[in-house]
């Protein structure tokens, strides 16, 4: 049942809370080096899911294996990840190295050179003397991302990190996350609602609706489902794509089932391929342009709906 290259693993993981299920057989799997962007909306399950991996709730059924381990070998492998499922609670007379330098004591983590180290990552090593109660949200979040690093995870689990932040405060995380990606090749799974945000920054999604993950699929191939492109229904697909190559020189596009041809050029004058096709014998039955964006994906994804 296990991949050895699964950080996070979960086979039908349910969650009831008497009558509701908050989780429905939900089977996800976050992959050595990923940065798993979790798409749902609010309600859909993935604050939930983050809790039971964790291990601040423990499932009603399926099952869910960190870095391999399941059940109770869980516990030891925990210690391997941080996390930030909300904002934790910080003294507000205290600055941001005293509040570090708190819980490392309390958790008994060693050497104060760790708090100055995360500082650092996170860029909150400059604030001096400034209080937390005086921090933007910016910085709170970035203090508690801090938090999360303490322990040298290899593992980050991340609960809409960038949620009411400015742009400036989503690209600074944003920049932060792929720096410990890239060199520290730590895995991240983040949740957020801020689509347009995932798309810069996620290698991977897992789209969830009502419980259950309903799709999982890598940033290269939404990128391929997304983007804009002429669809071509024809009568002779493999004489149109002879057509395309032969008579516009251009290989970019793909062949679909039922005479469909997904063409990426010609965008700007899609009458060329009109023409190329009439006059070498082949029969264009419909043309339009398509092409969607990762909140359009996800809303088609699940049916439509207003996104939360």
């Amino acid at each position: 049942m296990s991949d050895n290259s699964a950080v996070i693993a979960t086979y039908g993981l349910k969650k009831a809370y008497g009558a509701c299920m908050a989780l429905d057989g939900a089977n996800m799997q976050v992959r050595r080096g990923d940065i798993y962007g979790l798409v749902g909306r609010n309600g859909a399950g993935k604050t939930t899911l983050m809790r039971m991996l964790t291990g601040q709730s423990q499932p009603s059924g399926g099952e869910m294996e960190l870095f391999g381990a399941s059940g109770k070998d869980m516990r030891g492998q925990r210690s391997r990840a941080g996390c930030m499922i909300e904002i934790p609670s910080f003294s507000p007379f205290l600055t941001a190295r005293e509040n570090l330098e708190y819980y490392r004591l309390q958790r008994g983590i060693p050497g104060r050179q760790a708090v100055d180290e995360v500082l650092e990552q996170v860029n909150l090593a400059d604030t001096g003397k400034k209080k937390f109660k005086s921090f933007s949200l910016g910085m709170k979040q970035r203090l508690g991302l801090a938090l999360a690093l303490m322990n040298h995870p290899d593992l980050l689990i991340l609960d809409e990190p960038i949620n009411g932040l400015d742009p400036e405060g989503v690209a600074e995380f944003r920049q932060i996350l792929r720096s410990l990606n890239q060199e520290r090749e730590t895995t991240i799974l983040i949740s957020s609602h801020i689509l347009s945000e995932l798309s810069n920054v996620a290698t991977r999604y897992g789209f969830m609706e009502q419980g259950r993950i309903l799709e999982e699929i890598s940033a290269e191939a939404l990128h391929d489902k997304c983007r804009t492109c002429l669809r071509l229904e024809v009568d002779d697909a493999a004489r149109a794509a002879a057509v395309l190559q032969t008579q516009l020189g251009t290989d970019k596009f793909e062949v679909l089932p039922g005479n469909v041809v997904q063409l990426y050029d010609c965008l700007d004058d899609p009458k060329r391929a009109s023409y190329a096709l009439a006059h070498n014998g082949v029969a264009l039955l419909a043309m339009e342009q398509k092409g969607a964006d990762l909140e359009a994906y996800f809303l088609n994804l699940i049916g439509g709906g207003r996104h939360a």
